[in-house]
């Protein structure tokens, strides 16, 4: 947007182009005026300066050959006390890479045009009554209501056959957890052997 506002600000002015992008006309006026005035760059902005310098500079001595690991090696046996997150924040920013031995990584891509294969299981989601659908409890799960004041929980709304009927008055579905409670586990299996509904306890 900076860019933007820079080429055309000459024919329709700062500010009636900010009223219709997303940006104040005084966040535009203070980038121009740290662009003209380094003293005005946050102390990290500044370091950013002259470290892109010195990334520059080793990648070019060594042919860019060198990715992260041994750009913050030459970097540090230098003197220089930097990062490594820092190099590689900064490399990625500068398009530097190096070489990659082997092949390199690639993810798998999905073509949202293809057509979906068909759901051979069957999979229901809802369940309209208990003891209708089971869904398995792993070890390290929870029964009971998905709460959002465990920081560590999900809910895992999977409603899958399994050999466990799904718990009465609860919804489709399962709170993990970090841990697992015996008496909450061992009442639902016996329960569910002597026939009877499996209820959630806490």
């Amino acid at each position: 947007m900076i860019s933007f506002i820079d080429e055309h600000r000459g024919v329709f002015g700062v500010e009636p182009i900010c009223r219709l992008l997303p940006i104040a006309p005084s966040t535009y006026f203070e980038n121009v005026a740290k662009r003209l005035d380094v003293d005005r760059l946050s102390v990290r902005a500044r370091s950013d300066i002259g470290l892109k310098i010195e990334i520059r500079r080793v990648c070019n001595e060594t042919f860019q050959v060198y990715g992260v690991r041994k750009v913050w090696r030459q970097l540090q046996r230098e003197g220089f006390d930097i990062a490594r997150c820092t190099v590689a924040r900064l490399m990625r920013a500068m398009g530097l890479q190096g070489i990659i031995h082997g092949k390199p990584i690639r993810t798998t891509i999905s073509d949202k045009a293809a057509p979906c294969p068909l759901d051979r299981v069957n999979r229901q989601f809802f369940a309209p009554a208990p003891n209708i659908c089971g869904y398995p409890i792993s070890p390290m799960s929870r029964p009971g209501r998905a709460s959002s004041t465990w920081p560590r929980d999900k809910c895992c709304a999977f409603a899958l056959m399994s050999s466990m009927p799904l718990h009465a008055a609860l919804s489709v579905g399962e709170q993990a957890g970090p841990h697992m409670r015996a008496s909450s586990s061992m009442l639902s299996t016996w329960r569910f052997m002597i026939g009877g509904p499996s209820i959630a306890v806490g």
